[in-house]
């Protein structure tokens, strides 16, 4: 059995590899295509940082979860303890001693970044703080979030409390999978709740109190919709956020960011650079042919191979050198084969890309010969052997 190596320049498709020029002065970042999860931008995007209220992206992945399988409801409250109400940080002002539903929790979380608002909830869902960091921490390992580890659910500073801009884009990129009917919560603008100011039980009136959403995304033009920012001492000004501009969304990380205004003209020079600098292309679909493999012990003796989802890359207009695309399989391929059976692999290489991998399967089923037809060619392999195909 020998494997084969085949390679081709697809420069006359008019892709290109991704231009040096592209940069952000985050000190981490990633870029990803949100369809593919495609990573097409990256600054030390494996590095373990500080990721502030960033952190409450994995806690509203676990809520949403609760939500999902009907352990909880929008309409279930919870109780105020004490230590969520004397939570410093940025606050929901919920009320010492008071119930809270689930569906204003979220949007405190996610909307005015209500420390107090998150350990209601963890407390609510788990019994304790320390209750939810386990459901976390158990989650981004389930996510394969190997940069992960959390302490507490707010992302208040604390030792080994840390994220890396991927592991950030994957819980974004799998928070919108999997939880379209909640995404909506991240792309409002604002969040008005009646609350006590942070005030003691029967000290005073109920003010109301009106926090607008800190992602400067949304206020762009075109706007963003969603996710998260983060901001303290230690990690600096932090976002992670997402846009969709036609069939295309991508997911963006920047961190250690110098202020809130820097955050903000980065943040949204960094999306509208990526819409207009990566353009994607559509380089096979399912039923191309890409290469042609030959076939032992079949009723046919070749079979086309393809892939099994459509591969779409997406690169910058400026840099025309060195893309090549190789694929391989071991040869031959031995009846029966079903349509669609992996049996090889596609590789995408470009300088300044990171190498990606798909399967190549056949592209129609091929059943294996009758009896006659096997004894035929176990005869011809002890006289003649196997000759490798030329090409």
């Amino acid at each position: 059995m020998l494997t084969r190596f085949f390679a081709a320049a697809l420069l006359a498709l008019g892709l290109a590899a991704p231009a040096a020029a592209f940069e952000t002065i985050a000190k981490t970042a990633i870029l990803i295509d949100y369809d593919t999860g495609e990573t097409l931008y990256s600054k030390d995007a494996d590095k373990r940082v500080p990721p502030a209220s960033m952190t409450k992206l994995v806690l509203a992945d676990v809520i949403f979860s609760k939500l999902k399988s009907g352990e909880i409801t929008m309409d279930t409250k919870f109780r105020v303890s004490e230590k969520a109400w004397k939570m410093g940080g940025s606050k929901m002002f919920v009320e010492l001693g008071t119930e809270v539903r689930v569906e204003d929790l979220l949007r405190g979380i996610i909307i005015q970044s209500g420390n107090d608002a998150c350990i209601v909830m963890a407390e609510g869902i788990a019994g304790s703080e320390e209750g939810m960091v386990a459901l976390m921490n158990a989650r981004a390992r389930e996510l394969g979030m190997k940069d992960s580890l959390f302490q507490n659910v707010t992302g208040w500073p604390a030792e080994n409390h840390y994220m890396s801009a991927r592991d950030l884009s994957t819980i974004a990129r799998h928070i919108i999978q999997t939880y379209p009917e909640y995404f909506h919560f991240y792309s409002e603008k604002e969040f008005t709740w009646s609350a006590g100011s942070g005030i003691k039980p029967g000290e005073g009136d109920k003010a109301t109190i009106s926090q607008g959403n800190r992602n400067p995304l949304l206020y762009a033009t075109p706007p963003g919709d969603g996710m998260k920012t983060g901001h303290t001492d230690e990690a600096g000004y932090c976002l992670t956020g997402t846009e969709k501009r036609g069939d295309q969304r991508m997911i963006m990380v920047v961190t250690g960011l110098a202020s809130e205004k820097e955050r903000a003209e980065e943040s949204v020079r960094f999306m509208e650079a990526a819409f207009k600098e990566f353009r994607r292309f559509d380089v096979f679909k399912p039923g191309d042919a890409i290469a042609e493999a030959e076939v032992w012990n079949g009723e046919a003796d070749k079979v086309a191979l393809t892939v099994a989802q459509p591969l779409r890359l997406y690169f910058t207009p400026e840099g025309r050198q060195g893309l090549k695309v190789s694929y391989s399989y071991t040869a031959p391929l031995k009846a029966p084969l079903a349509a669609g059976q992996e049996v090889g692999t596609l590789t995408i290489e470009a300088p300044g890309y990171e190498t990606r991998k798909v399967p190549l399967v056949t592209a129609a089923e091929v059943p294996e010969t009758g009896i006659i037809g096997r004894i035929m060619n176990a005869v011809s392999l002890e006289l003649f052997g196997y000759e490798e195909p030329q090409g």
